[in-house]
């Protein structure tokens, strides 16, 4: 094979040439991103499932992986209910552990140190629980969620001793670098913002002042580590707000930082600022990269080595930037969760087998709701510590027939497959992809298309046998006789009893998505869910005027908040939104409904029925019959997102 054998190499040749920074050689310019999710213990400690969340991704490929929001003052920074806590009793043991399993798993290990500044003590994004006594800050301010005191001068230099107490335990239990978060609206922006930082001490008025904090906790870390201990820091382009500095602010304070750090990150935005969230970690509404900008700004007015950040995941796109200048590395953060291996995969020219992220924050949601993570297209993500016990393949062959060919289908062959088992896949359409056509239809989910194309192309290196055009029948399932069955057909779209709804101008969600040119030019859709909602966004970027109906009070209720976040702005933009509103008849003029006790009736010339889908029990309950062993998976279980569909059929065909 010889010693030069990976085709992404000549492919990618930018994006693998190692680079040097400060004492460590990275083999190429990926770094997976900070992330923090919230698998670490009440007292701030690792998990073994948290380690085993950042050994994944050293396995991938990256050439260092770094642990996101590390607090070193947990007295007044710690921002989040559950957080890594650096100058907590015991942490020591479970940095050491994370630090070797990276290394151990072919990456370098770095840490992003971290303190909320005034939201330490303050109800926030991922904090509700546990906060600080205090909410200490750069100024006195009062906000919605408390007030804010102003931080003495005493406790100041007593952060930025811990900022280099926290490096040097890092250091300690092997991490290679550490990264000082400097943006987001964190504990340095706060104090860097002309707006926020009203003080009259050595730490306010000028911008030189304003940094006085940042560039004193650098000197900490400096001194602490030593000399050619790999510092990175987090910083703003532009903060995207009056509040906060703009380009030119931003390219002033790295060139004050600069022999202070060895690497910048450049980033934008504010986590706690709903209308920048979805910059700062870009939505589908955004185009790839949208922040790159920012860091070839400021990489034209510094020496030292800068990284980009901003929902990457294709390694061309990662190849041009660096090519280009932009960057000197690319950093990627929730491209990681959906295909921990892009890395690798582009090394070996396999970019076109990379998972999309399909940025719909559900690994943010997650943390929310259950304190862990998961990903909507990676069913192992959050379960890679238990990923290491999955039996090993079976010792039987089994003929398995599947019955439907939408994701869950596909993701169920091809794990069946990938164990060993003969699979048939059968799907009653001319093709296999199912739902996920009509919901990559509009034009902001080219990702959805993207996964549709890598689980066909999956199905077909697979070896599975693909039957198209055929129903499976109870009458299939028995002369196929298989050994077991997967049952995958997907769900029916409802079509209410409602008056009217066979007009002519009134069509099904699906069908509208598929083939919007039927539509006129005033459409009003019934049903305000997430289907209806990116719907009415898609209608209009196709030059419709929209009107959307919905019974609930609000739009998009079931959708998390980090996504809705991005999409509610979109929807306000695209459409009339009729909420707290009963659809009483369709009419050959629109639809006639009902609000606040009032009848009137809401223009349109095509009218769009978008009132969700119901599983068909009846067929699932019927071909089931005919076997003994049978798995349900997808909406013909129950009707679910893209993560159910995946998620179940993965783990069923684990079972087999």
């Amino acid at each position: 094979m010889g010693a030069r054998f990976c085709k992404g190499k000549e492919k990618y040749s930018h994006l693998f040439e190692p680079i040097r920074i400060g004492s460590i050689r990275l083999k190429n310019r990926i770094i997976a991103a900070p992330t923090s999710p919230s698998m670490i213990t009440t007292e701030g400690h690792f998990t073994p499932e948290m380690i085993a969340y950042l050994e994944e991704k050293a396995k991938g490929g990256a050439a260092v992986v770094t642990y996101g929001e590390a607090i070193v003052h947990s007295e007044t920074g710690k921002s989040h209910n559950k957080q890594l806590q650096l100058d907590s009793f015991g942490v020591r043991q479970g940095l050491g552990n994370a630090a070797r399993a990276i290394h151990n798993a072919g990456a370098y290990a770095n840490i992003q140190l971290s303190h909320g500044g005034k939201y330490g003590g303050l109800t926030s994004v991922g904090g509700d629980q546990d906060t600080c006594a205090e909410a200490w800050g750069v100024s006195d301010e009062v906000t919605p969620a408390g007030t804010v005191k102003e931080m003495p001068g005493e406790m100041i230099y007593e952060i930025v001793e811990s900022y280099g107490k926290a490096a040097k335990i890092c250091q300690d239990c092997g991490f290679d670098m550490v990264q000082v978060h400097a943006a987001h609206g964190w504990l340095f922006s706060q104090f860097l913002s002309p707006v926020l930082n009203k003080r009259t001490d050595e730490f306010g008025g000028s911008l030189e002042n304003r940094a006085r904090f940042l560039m004193l906790s650098l000197d900490a870390v400096r001194k602490a580590v030593g000399p050619r201990f790999p510092i990175e820091c987090r910083i703003s382009g532009d903060d995207l707000t009056e509040a906060g500095l703009d380009m030119d602010g931003c390219v002033e304070v790295a060139k004050m930082i600069e022999d202070k750090v060895d690497l910048f990150q450049v980033s934008c935005g504010n986590h706690e600022d709903p209308d920048l969230f979805c910059r700062t970690h870009p939505s589908a509404f955004y185009p790839r990269g949208v922040n790159v900008y920012l860091a070839a700004n400021i990489k034209k007015q510094v020496k030292k080595p800068v990284a980009c950040v901003g929902s990457l995941n294709d390694p061309a796109q990662m190849e041009e930037i660096i090519a280009s200048g932009q960057a000197d590395i690319v950093e990627i953060g929730r491209a990681l969760l959906a295909d921990p291996y892009i890395p690798d995969k582009a090394l070996h020219d396999q970019a076109d087998d990379i998972t999309p992220c399909l940025r719909c924050y559900e690994c943010f949601g997650e943390t929310m709701k259950s304190e862990a993570v998961k990903c909507t297209v990676n069913p192992l993500m959050g379960q890679q510590l238990s990923a290491k016990y999955v039996s090993e393949k079976p010792k039987t062959t089994k003929r398995v027939l599947v019955a439907g060919g939408g994701p869950a289908g596909m993701e169920a062959a091809v794990t069946l497959a990938e164990r060993g088992h003969a699979v048939t896949l059968v799907e009653k359409s001319e093709k296999l992809g199912g739902n996920l056509y009509p919901a990559g239809a509009p034009y902001f989910k080219e990702d959805i298309r993207k996964l549709c194309e890598v689980l066909k192309k999956r199905v077909a290196q697979a070896g599975i046998k693909v039957v198209l055009n055929t129903e499976v029948t109870p009458e299939y399932v028995r002369d196929f006789d298989p050994d077991t069955l997967f049952v995958a057909i997907g769900s029916d779209e409802l079509r209410p009893p409602i008056k009217g709804m066979d007009l002519p101008h009134v069509i099904m969600a699906i069908d509208a998505e598929l083939h919007p040119e039927k539509l006129g030019k005033k459409v009003a859709i019934m049903g305000g869910g997430l289907v209806g909602g990116e719907a009415a966004v898609s209608f209009h970027h196709e030059g419709h005027e929209v009107s959307i109906i919905e019974m609930k009070p609000a739009i998009a209720m079931e959708v998390n908040s980090f996504y809705r976040g991005g999409l509610m702005p979109e929807i306000e933009k695209a459409a009339a939104s009729y909420v707290d509103t009963k659809v009483l008849e369709i009419v050959p003029e629109g639809v006639k409904v009902m609000k606040d006790g009032r009848e009137f009736v809401i223009e349109a010339d095509s009218v769009v029925c978008a009132l969700g889908f119901r599983a068909p029990y009846a067929a699932v309950d019927a071909i089931c019959a005919e076997v003994d062993d049978y798995y349900i998976v997808g909406d013909c279980r129950n009707v679910g997102q893209i993560y159910h569909a995946i998620n179940q059929a993965y783990y069923a065909a684990l079972k087999v």
